[in-house]
């Protein structure tokens, strides 16, 4: 099973990328007031069914790749 897991910043948490990104947008013209920036993960884990590949990549989220006390993160089916 293929999947992305999207992590990002959580609302109030500091964020010096997002807001590098915002000033640099708004210096060359674009009227962006905020931006956040966070990671893409894609994984192809085996599991017998879509329900168990969640299940296991939650589990990796939790243990590895996101920091639950500033990060939130969202699965969605991979593209790749």
């Amino acid at each position: 099973m293929k999947l992305t897991v999207l992590i990002r910043p959580k609302t109030g948490i500091l964020d010096p990328q997002g807001e590098a990104v915002q000033g640099s947008l708004a210096t060359l013209g674009f009227a962006v007031t905020s931006a956040r920036v966070g990671r893409l993960v894609d994984l192809e884990v085996e599991a017998a069914d879509l329900d168990a590949a969640r299940t296991e990549v939650e589990r990796m989220c939790a243990e590895l790749l996101a920091n639950p006390l500033i990060e939130s993160f969202e699965i969605v089916e991979g593209n790749a």
